[in-house]
């Protein structure tokens, strides 16, 4: 039984990477949660952004959706990995936009970057199974 504690208690991450965990994950839902609904909230400003992306406000609901149900994955513990590559996909879509539109490169080009730096940072710090498959064995 003893053997069985030691082992359990030195794969569990400390309080430390769990809050870290926590805080990376959240700013990432939160910010996508925005990003969804204000695409199904339509307002003058909303639409002026989406035109000068290049998209259509037609296009609204679908990115929305696609925001939406990516971010929910995430959020779901089994389904969370599934949810980080389909935002990582949603995130390269908008970095090439703004590639396209030549926009600045920290503020915008980068910021889903950032974005995926912390979401899969989030899953790395709380997920030991994921980073032995990413990283091998610990």
């Amino acid at each position: 039984m003893a053997t069985f504690n030691a082992a359990l208690t030195a794969s569990a991450p400390s309080k430390a990477k769990v809050w870290t965990g926590r805080v990376m994950a959240g700013i990432v839902i939160l910010f996508m949660l925005m990003d969804s609904i204000f695409k199904f909230i339509v307002n003058e400003e909303v639409i002026k952004g989406t035109v000068e992306l290049g998209f259509s406000q037609h296009h609204l609901p679908i990115l929305g959706t696609l925001g939406l149900l990516s971010i929910v994955l995430y959020i779901i513990p089994r389904t969370e990995v599934i949810g980080a590559i389909l935002l990582t996909g949603y995130w390269g879509g908008a970095i090439a936009t703004h590639v396209r539109l030549d926009n600045p490169l920290f503020t915008h080009i980068l910021f889903p970057v950032y974005l995926g730096i912390f979401a899969w940072g989030a899953l790395l710090i709380k997920n030991e199974r994921l980073r032995s498959v990413i990283f091998g064995k610990e």
